[in-house]
């Protein structure tokens, strides 16, 4: 009778053996004919970029290159691209790396048959299959096609090209590059279904005075009649200056720049005196700003995107300058809602709790590092070291995390409003993360981060026409479209139904500019 245990425990290099094994032998020698055929062969013009261009996508810094301009040097479909690029490759390196690679063991090919000038310096120790670089460098390129489908042919040439690169150099078999390139695109493709891509659909709002109406009733379609405040201190210096752009599309409008120091409330009343449309470049700060004094003084707003974020202009529709002069010389005007807190307005949301803090600190940071690295900064230190606030809100006790009041209803689950299909339902979306249950901080990160926050227990939602919230602590830290003020202890979020005039493009984007 055999003792128990003595049966053989495969080893790990059986285990690899075997798995590499069902791939029949017409495919392994094919492979390996087809990487001698490339190794040995001449590719003009780009050869000789190959070796140089396989070195940059090392550790992924090629594609952390990309993002990093796409997210400071685009609109927020650049952002979307370089975020969703960057979950992507970060799964993907994780598959790829690990378990793919320790499953297969495949030993890299004979460096001996590439010619020396094209030989790497360093020839990666891990084992061969599937590709590494191949498989990060499909999954960047098609999740920023994904979200940005002007980039999806030249993305998809420079995937191409490193993948390719990586046999011209000889440290990895076609098959290796063709697998590898299957999962990252897979691996691109599964993001969807964490994070659904936005409905970009513009908002619709409210007819003015009853009835529609076309935007020539208040200026001219060469913008005679709009006078534009263009804040200086907004937007990045990778775009185009607005100012220009908008003297091209609209040469009869006036320009006002409003430098970083000066006081840009001032700024748009003086120009809404003169003004039958008031238009503002810049970002959410601005536009709530001009929407508050346009609405004072009857007149319609004109939302140019210039910021950071342009959450109002998105969801009007108007990602460009030349959507914004669309919108003057063949658009309609429209009424939307306002928001309100403490006495400001707000055209998209406001909050108390940790991102007025958050906010603030970016802001400290950011002329030393950038913006975006120090919102990044700030958004881990602020999860490791805020504490809740204990809140009243509408007359029951919270411990609270985060609280934020959309002007309308958004759509998305998330920890914040994103998009809106009306601008004057009359109602306020209000979200709050309840601290009440312990490690409520980690359970809601975890929820965000896979796309499945409205399961959290943690969660709260509804809409209102008002909400009172005060604070037995004392005086409250609030934000409003990204812009923070030290509150009362007691404040009121309410709605202003159909208090502004805004200019909306056609909606069809086959209308003639």
């Amino acid at each position: 009778m055999p003792e128990l245990g003595s049966a053989r425990v495969p080893r790990w290099a059986d285990v690899q053996r075997r798995v590499r094994r069902l791939v029949p032998a017409p495919v392994r020698r094919a492979d390996l004919w087809a990487f001698r055929t490339l190794a040995r062969a001449n590719i003009p013009l780009v050869g000789p970029t190959l070796p140089w261009l396989s070195r940059a996508a090392n550790h992924s810094r090629l594609w952390a290159g990309i993002a990093v301009l796409l997210t400071i040097g685009g609109d927020r479909f650049g952002r979307r691209a370089a975020m969703r690029g960057a979950l992507a490759v970060l799964v993907t390196s994780g598959v790829t790396n690990l378990p793919a690679k320790l499953l297969a063991g495949r030993t890299r090919p004979d460096p001996a048959i590439v010619p020396g000038v094209r030989r790497l310096a360093r020839v990666p120790s891990s084992t061969s299959f599937p590709s590494g670089h191949a498989a990060s460098a499909a999954a960047f390129a098609t999740a920023v096609a994904i979200e940005r489908p002007d980039l999806r042919l030249p993305m998809a040439g420079l995937a191409g090209a490193v993948a390719v690169s990586r046999v011209y150099t000889g440290v990895h078999y076609p098959g290796d590059v063709v697998v590898g390139s299957a999962i990252g695109y897979g691996i691109a493709r599964w993001t969807l279904g964490r994070w659904p891509l936005a409905d970009d659909t513009p908002a619709a709002g409210g007819d003015p005075d009853g009835g529609p109406a076309g935007s020539h009733r208040f200026v001219e379609p060469d913008g005679t009649g709009l006078v534009v405040v263009a804040n200086a201190g907004a937007g990045n210096v990778l775009a185009e200056d607005p100012k220009q752009q908008l003297r091209r599309e609209l040469p009869g409008a006036r320009i006002v720049e409003a430098e970083p120091d000066e006081d840009l409330l001032g700024t748009l009343r003086r120009a809404a005196r003169t003004a039958r449309v008031l238009g503002v470049a810049g970002g959410d700060g601005s536009a709530s700003l001009a929407a508050d004094v346009a609405a004072e003084a009857g007149i319609p707003l004109l939302v140019i995107p210039a910021g950071t974020l342009n959450h109002l202009a998105g969801d009007l529709g108007i990602e460009t300058v030349e959507d914004a002069a669309r919108a003057v010389r063949r658009g309609r005007v429209i009424r939307m809602d306002l928001g309100e807190v403490d006495g400001h307005g707000f055209v998209n949301a406001a909050s108390i709790g940790a991102y007025p803090h958050l906010v603030d600190d970016r802001e400290d940071l950011e002329g030393r590092i950038g913006k975006w690295p120090a919102a990044l900064w700030s958004l881990l230190r602020i999860l490791a070291t805020q504490q809740p606030s204990v809140l009243e809100v509408d007359g029951r006790e919270h411990r609270v995390w985060l609280l934020f009041v959309g002007n309308g209803r958004f759509t998305g689950d998330g920890l914040a409003p994103t998009r809106r299909r009306r601008l004057d339902d009359g109602r306020l979306d209000v979200r709050l993360v309840d601290a009440q249950r312990s490690w409520s901080r980690t359970r809601v990160l975890g929820w965000a981060l896979t796309g499945r926050l409205r399961y959290s227990a943690d969660r709260r939602r509804w809409t209102s026409d008002h909400l009172e919230v005060s604070s037995q602590a004392g005086g409250m830290q609030l934000a409003a479209d990204g812009e923070t003020w030290a509150g009362p202890d007691t404040v009121t979020f309410r709605i202003r139904p159909g208090a502004l005039l805004v200019l909306q493009p056609p909606v069809s984007s086959a209308e003639p500019r």
